[in-house]
């Protein structure tokens, strides 16, 4: 009998004790999503997402929240890599790129845009309006126009003297770090548990005219996966191109890697690449910044010198990225 005794005793211990392990787990599992949020490149990604949180705060869509964020940047003639101020190309005009994505994997992409203060709005429309994912040139000028955007002339005068200066040597060189050929990219995480992005750039200063980079192609500078998470990129397009950057970023979370681990092996990627090419890295910059569905954040570049910022409930930050080259 006592053995029979000890036996159901030691059984329901056991049971006990497989009981609070489940507990645990679901505890673990089931751990508070960190939403709203909203992240951005850059320093001038704390004023954008002021605006972004404006949206989100009162449960708003992701999608509403990035576009509002990066049209501030875009309207602000100070921010010389974005939107009006913009640096022109070679030929002295200023064009601009840009590219839109929300929950539904729906896309809209301008590039070479010009004279058009906001092309993330522009790329909106050829998302909301056309059978189409993406307008260049002038026939995205046209569609702008016809959906009620007026032409400005975005070429500032510091810009404008910047460029003058540029032609008396006309040397093409990015320097890391310097934010001449930077983006703002946004990603966001909204109440109801979506995901959106927003990329928008005037390119590298100086480019030669209809030089395309990232951040209007999707995969690249920017990519939603509703199920997984959203990432971004900023640098020199070109190497991001190359590896398809934040869609890369997005199936290595998928894999299981944090945002942080997945931002990290992209730009290993980037690094490997670029040495295969014997290419020095001395001038090449690229930074990711990446948001997964439970509001977990990370970024990595290959330079010291990148930073974004961060907006949920805890406060609007700018955080400094870790960095591949030490």
């Amino acid at each position: 009998m006592n053995n029979r005794r000890n036996f159901i005793k030691k059984l329901g211990l056991a049971s006990m004790g497989v009981s609070l392990v489940s507990l645990a787990a679901n505890a673990k599992t089931t751990k508070r999503v960190n939403k709203p949020i909203v992240l951005s490149t850059w320093d001038f990604g704390l004023k954008a997402n002021e605006e972004a949180w404006k949206v989100l705060h009162a449960n708003g869509r992701a999608l509403d929240a990035v576009e509002q964020g990066v049209r501030y940047t875009e309207a602000d003639p100070t921010e010389r890599s974005v939107g009006y101020g913009g640096r022109p190309d070679r030929d002295g005009k200023v064009t601009l790129d840009a590219c839109i994505m929300d929950e539904m994997a729906n896309i809209g992409s301008v590039a070479a845009l010009q004279h058009i203060k906001h092309p993330i709005s522009v790329a909106r429309a050829v998302m909301e309006k056309t059978p189409h994912v993406m307008l260049v040139g002038e026939g995205a000028l046209q569609f702008a126009k016809d959906q009620g955007y007026k032409e400005e002339n975005l070429l500032i005068e510091a810009s404008e003297k910047e460029w003058k200066e540029w032609l008396k040597t006309s040397k093409y060189e990015p320097v890391v770090n310097i934010e001449n050929h930077d983006t703002i990219g946004m990603i966001a995480l909204d109440s109801a548990g979506n995901l959106s992005g927003a990329c928008t750039t005037s390119g590298m200063a100086y480019k030669m005219h209809g030089r395309v980079g990232d951040s209007p192609i999707i995969g690249a500078g920017l990519y939603v996966d509703n199920e997984i998470g959203a990432a971004t990129a900023t640098g020199h397009g070109e190497e991001v191109i190359r590896t398809v950057g934040s869609h890369l970023v997005v199936e290595l979370m998928r894999q299981g890697r944090s945002p942080q681990k997945a931002c990290e092996e992209a730009v290993k990627r980037i690094i490997k690449f670029t040495q295969n090419r014997k290419k020095s890295l001395d001038n090449i910059q690229v930074g990711f910044i990446a948001l997964n569905k439970r509001g977990e954040y990370g970024s990595y570049c290959i330079h010291g010198g990148f930073n974004y910022a961060k907006y949920d409930a805890k406060g609007n930050e700018l955080i400094k990225s870790d960095h591949y080259l030490k």
